[in-house]
């Protein structure tokens, strides 16, 4: 069993020191991450200009290949020229804050794990719900028995994605756990507006906003319940109710 690591809190945060060591003597550990923090980057590559790779020793006292870039680099070029070997799995986290409904567009922490998934290998992306790191050894601790119980045997045969969301408390392991979907946010609040010491205006983007749609099935219905939250994704973004009524109005035939 070979596992890669990756986060977008960056190759020093504590939450990818937490992952490491629950992961070990579940097989080789590869660990590949930021230089720094990226979050909220997405799936992002970087195209226009070239990354720099090196080691150095994190905060778990082990060997990091740390990377100028995104998540999705990360993994990227962990899995395309890197690794000695491709790993069987990939995982990503543990994140300072939580990752549910509409935050999973933007999330670095999903997109490292997307972009294993996407090369066709299995895997997680872990949340803990409130920022601060406290608690962590208890999310690790889910995390461990998560990836224990994914690696049993009765796999599915085809590579997928689950996106996890763990409660802020010292007993998380033992919180039950619902499989959900995604809810959704009402939009975002307005940018902030600041003065810099130069006089030029500038701006950062406003807080999230609230959840909108977070009934009973849903990932943000699951956490406000104290629950584990643990919603398969998938990256199929085709809107396939809706194609009957383009094709009826936008299609043309060439026959004739």
């Amino acid at each position: 069993m070979r596992i890669l690591i990756a986060n977008d809190d960056g190759y020093l945060a504590p939450g990818i020191a937490a992952l490491v060591r629950a992961c070990e003597g579940l097989g080789e550990i590869d660990v590949v991450a930021p230089e720094q923090n990226a979050s909220g980057t997405s799936n992002a590559l970087s195209l226009t200009r070239p990354l720099s790779v090196f080691e150095a020793r994190g905060v778990h006292g082990r060997t990091v290949t740390v990377v100028n870039g995104t998540p999705s680099d990360c993994v990227h070029v962990a899995l395309t020229g890197l690794l000695p070997q491709r790993p069987d799995l990939v995982l990503s986290g543990i994140n300072n804050g939580a990752n549910m409904g509409d935050d999973t567009l933007y999330s670095g922490t999903v997109a490292a794990a997307m972009e294993g998934f996407l090369f066709g290998i299995p895997a997680l992306a872990f949340s803990q719900v409130e920022k601060g790191w406290a608690h962590l050894d208890a999310a690790a601790a889910t995390a461990r028995e998560l990836i224990e119980q994914v690696l049993a045997p009765g796999l599915p045969s085809t590579p997928f994605l689950l996106n996890v969301n763990i409660p802020t408390c010292a007993d998380a392991c033992t919180r039950a756990r619902r499989v959900t979907r995604l809810g959704r946010r009402h939009a975002s609040e307005p940018v902030v507006r600041q003065v810099n010491p130069r006089g030029d205006t500038i701006y950062w983007i406003g807080p999230a906003g609230d959840a909108r749609e977070a009934g009973e099935g849903t990932d943000f219905h699951a956490i406000a319940q104290g629950e584990v939250s643990i919603t398969p994704l998938q990256v199929d973004l085709t809107d396939h109710a809706a194609r009957p009524f383009w094709a009826e109005r936008l299609t043309r035939s060439t026959a004739g």
